[in-house]
């Protein structure tokens, strides 16, 4: 009996050691576009909290299939909210836990300062390129949004041939940073990072020419039990989360 009452509160003691460990880390998934935000909303919250912060990037339509297969993220912050809104639905998301957290903005944008200025429909229709660089309209929000754009704009059918797709907004970008794209259609908040700092030429292409870029993000049932999870959702949500979404030149609601 003596033994039996020593070995069980400390088989306790090491459960709760293990729990609170576990504790301290969200795994987090975060659609290309917003990476860079992301990053700097991570750097914040650990200087703020002390807790850690995993993230894994790539287009919301991958990362919807990957939390379908099981990886082991604990929040998602899709582009869209097609996909959290089905993740709800079956089950792997915590239902009433979906919000917006930030508008985005597409632009059509070069590193040369004097691609894409002035007007924009003449400069994409004279064909004074050789690539124009789009994110995957069937994975990435952004790439729909660009090609509703180019639809809106008349010119889908006529530059189909000198579109290239990045498998999401990040590999897009890179094309035209790299100049293997002489222009793409890219988030803002791409062109508004630090790193780049807005260098360039950039047309911000206006909001009635596509579907809003809302994003959601959403608790998973992996993360349920995290309080460190739910600590996150609600720093972005809150007043710092905010005045960072904002800017790198997203819309909050």
């Amino acid at each position: 009996m003596m033994i039996r009452t020593y070995i069980f509160p400390l088989m306790f003691f090491f459960y709760c050691c293990l729990t609170t460990a576990a504790a301290e880390e969200v795994r987090v998934a975060v659609a290309s576009n917003f990476f860079g935000t992301m990053n700097e909303i991570i750097m914040n919250f650990q200087g703020d909290t002390g807790h850690t912060v995993v993230v894994s990037s790539g287009s919301s339509g991958k990362l919807y299939a990957q939390i379908k297969n099981g990886a082991p993220f604990d929040v998602f912050f899709s582009a869209d909210p097609k996909r959290t809104t089905l993740l709800e639905e079956e089950g792997l998301a915590v239902k009433g836990s979906r919000f917006v957290y930030a508008v985005g903005r597409l632009t059509l944008w070069s590193p040369d300062s004097s691609v894409a200025h002035g007007n924009t429909q003449r400069i994409l229709s004279d064909g004074q390129f050789e690539y124009l660089a789009i994110a995957n309209p069937k994975t990435a929000p952004y790439g729909m949004a660009a090609e509703q754009t180019l639809r809106k704009l008349g010119l889908w059918e006529s530059l189909k041939d000198r579109i290239v797709q990045g498998e999401n907004i990040g590999q897009t970008f890179q094309f035209v940073f790299s100049k293997n794209a002489q222009l793409g259609f890219v988030a803002l908040s791409q062109v508004l990072d630090p790193k780049i700092n807005g260098s360039g030429s950039r047309w911000d292409v206006p909001t009635s020419f596509h579907d809003p870029l809302e994003q959601e993000a959403v608790l998973l049932m992996t993360g349920k039990e995290n309080v460190v999870a739910k600590a996150f959702l609600d720093y972005v949500q809150g007043v710092k989360g905010r005045a960072i979404i904002e800017q790198f030149g997203y819309g909050v609601p």
